[in-house]
């Protein structure tokens, strides 16, 4: 439960004064939806206003605040705007343009009363002009702040208003001990947390403010995840070690790499200890590390546990299902799957094995943690496209069995490591750095929307000549709904061009079941083109598809290029990836696409998209439910994380309870970036 004194906090926006159904539903747009959204939704730069006795030209370009007294309307005619002319304090005419609302401005700037304007002066032929200036009365205008802090808005919510909020929601902030070890403190010469906040809303330029609100959450994020470790560590698991009955029988496709054979080795050395492994296991797509996860589930299996596999989508885990089956049939390893489509006595034969512990391996999706399935010896968690996942996920699975099992998490997307310490900071991390032999290389081409016609006519050949291809569409914005729109334009045109029964559409608006089945139909090789928004990153493996075609590649990010890029290679023969580009190329678009080109290396391309684009883009903070940072930056986690990792252990090696004053702070912290289930871990171990 959170303590009391952060209630005030975490109170809804409707609790603040004046906040009504209308400017709710706008915030929420900016997912500002209790006290602390507010507090936390910091300006992003200010206005900067100039007082002036008079206009002139040396103000041209700035915004002013003067004292004007109309003299003439004008009122257009048809769409022409209403003009109304003044004379300001040194007898200078300017024009005060309004494009709409003109009853309003009449009566807000009568013929003859002196008022002051606020607005941007500019020059407009030989008159000087202010378009649509703000209006206040001369009894105001001492008031009217020189700089004003601005925030990010939306429809319905003017700057005043979310100044207004804010300050409304600082009300609530509470003094708090502090949580940051003094020495750092007075190092960094930061200000307390409270004084941060409130500098940091009327000082937007102020930086030392902003460093500390953002190593505070950088802070919350290490400890929670050093908690989750201590926690983890201190439970008593199973040692599991094989005896080689079953891994030496197996047929393998390729000799492993030395890559595989050295996390093979971290991998069975974890297992052998009674300490629950928790190993985060990196490679780059096509790397082999589903070769390695069933050498580890077959070390399980070995030692008499069973070992569950779980995939984010049921295209995947049916493909994992497959290829594990295609390998295992031979040692006699059953081999199980689970997903929401398993249905009466499918899914109770399922369930009876899992009970009786016949099954040795399950494949699924979240099915395989709901409340009925009940394992035997469940004793190896893997769990595969990690960043798909959230911490609460895995602690759900490992419910599911008497002791705490081993648990290897796998990703295909490389991380920088700064992310890995703010992301998987408790866990041991593993790289497979080097690719099995026969992987076939894909040439990347980038070529200009403007020949989208000699594409399609490539991309008839292509299918002419017996092949599969992808087409990409691109990113409109962050809606699924105008992307899924732009996809179905794509596919109506392929399938005018190539047919209706050869051109699929998946999309994320589909139901699951519909895009699985569109799925499966491409991966079986009825389909010659699948189109599709990126629900298509992970988990499909279609061998015959040699061809991707991104529409739009500017507007990706190069993580998501390359996650792309990786669903074709996967056959004998050679492969493209063709990213079509617009006219409007920016820098960094620019150089985005020239490192596609140029290499390869998912790594190298991880380390420049976090430089480019920032941690939540790589890791798909949006699909897995963990929280982003609010305040903090990618140079801020770069700079800040390996310092607050050193506080938060230089904290728990003096207090691991946090019983202490600093250590309630700490919990504190904890409750206030919402990281209560590290403060629930704490409190259960």
């Amino acid at each position: 439960m959170r303590p009391e004194i952060l209630n005030p906090l975490f109170a809804e926006v409707e609790a603040l004064k004046g906040v009504g159904p209308g400017i709710t539903k706008a915030l929420a747009r900016l997912d500002l939806k209790r006290a602390i959204d507010l507090v936390y939704h910091l300006p992003t730069g200010t206005i900067d206003r100039v007082r002036a006795p008079h206009a002139s030209q040396a103000l041209l370009g700035r915004i002013v605040v003067l004292d004007v007294t109309p003299v003439e309307v004008r009122a257009g005619s048809g769409k022409a705007p209403l003009r109304i002319f003044a004379r300001d304090g040194d007898d200078n005419t300017l024009t005060l343009t309004f494009f709409n609302n003109p009853a309003w401005a009449k009566r807000q700037l009568p013929l003859h009363q002196k008022r002051t304007v606020i607005g941007k002066l500019d020059a407009y032929g030989q008159e000087w002009q202010i378009v649509h200036p703000e209006v206040i009365d001369l009894v105001m205008a001492s008031e009217v702040a020189l700089r004003e802090p601005v925030y990010g808005l939306t429809e319905g919510i003017s700057n005043k208003r979310m100044r207004e909020l804010a300050l409304a929601a600082l009300e609530r902030v509470p003094q708090l001990a502090e949580w940051i070890e003094p020495s750092l403190l007075g190092r960094e010469r930061w200000p307390a947390w409270r004084a941060g906040l409130a500098e940091a809303h009327s000082d937007p330029n102020s930086t030392l403010p902003r460093k500390r609100l953002a190593y505070d959450e950088i802070f919350a994020n290490q400890l929670a995840l050093m908690l989750l470790r201590q926690v983890a560590r201190r439970k008593r698991g199973v040692p599991l070690q094989g005896d080689g009955r079953l891994s030496g029988k197996l047929q393998l496709p390729y000799r492993l790499t030395n890559a595989q054979q050295r996390v093979i080795g971290e991998i069975r050395g974890d297992m052998a200890q009674d300490k629950p492994m928790l190993r985060l296991l990196q490679g780059d797509v096509g790397s082999g590390k589903t070769l390695v996860a069933l050498l580890a589930m077959l070390e399980a299996v070995e030692a008499g546990a069973q070992a569950a596999m779980l995939a984010p989508t049921e295209i995947l885990a049916r493909q994992h299902q497959a290829t594990l089956q295609r390998q295992c049939e031979a040692i006699g390893v059953r081999i199980a799957i689970l997903t929401g489509r398993e249905k009466g006595r499918t899914r109770e034969s399922v369930l009876m094995g899992l009970a009786d512990g016949s099954i040795d391996i399950l494949i699924g999706t979240h099915a395989i943690f709901q409340q009925h399935v009940a394992y035997k010896k469940l004793g190896l968690i893997v769990i595969d496209e990690q960043h798909r996942f959230g911490v609460s996920q895995r602690l759900l699975l490992s419910e599911k069995a008497e002791h705490p099992p081993h648990l290897l998490a796998m990703t295909a997307t490389p991380i920088p490591r700064t992310l890995t310490l703010t992301h998987y900071g408790e866990m041991d991390v593993s790289r497979i750095d080097e690719m099995p032999p026969g992987r076939t290389p894909v040439e990347t081409l980038v070529i200009s929307d403007q020949k989208l016609g000699d594409v399609i006519d490539g991309l008839g050949r292509h299918l002419a000549a017996g092949g599969q291809a992808y087409w990409v569409c691109p990113l409109v914005e962050e809606s699924e709904a105008i992307d899924a729109a732009a996809a179905e334009d794509r596919a109506r045109l392929l399938r005018c061009r190539f047919g209706e029964d050869r051109v699929g559409l998946v999309h994320g608006r589909m139901k699951g079941a519909d895009k699985d089945d569109v799925m499966a139909s491409f991966a079986n090789g009825d389909l010659g083109v699948l189109v599709a928004t990126t629900v298509i990153e992970v988990g499909v493996d279609v061998p015959n598809s040699s061809l991707i075609i991104v529409e739009g590649a500017e507007r990706f990010g190069l993580a998501q290029l390359h996650q792309l890029r990786g669903r074709v290679g996967r056959g004998a023969a050679a492969s493209r990836c063709i990213l079509l580009r617009g006219q409007q190329l920016s820098e960094t678009g620019r150089a985005r696409l020239a490192l596609m080109r140029e290499t390869n290396d998912g790594f190298r391309i991880a380390e420049e998209d976090l430089r480019l684009r920032g941690p939540g883009e790589i890791l798909g903070t949006r699909q897995s439910g963990e929280q982003a940072f609010k305040v903090a930056s990618q140079e801020d986690v770069a700079e800040l994380a390996p310092v607050a990792q050193g506080d938060a252990r230089l904290l728990l090696d003096r207090d691991g309870g946090l019983a202490s004053e600093r250590g309630q702070a700490a919990r504190l912290c904890l409750y206030l970036f919402e990281r209560d289930a590290a403060v629930g871990l704490l409190r259960s171990g």
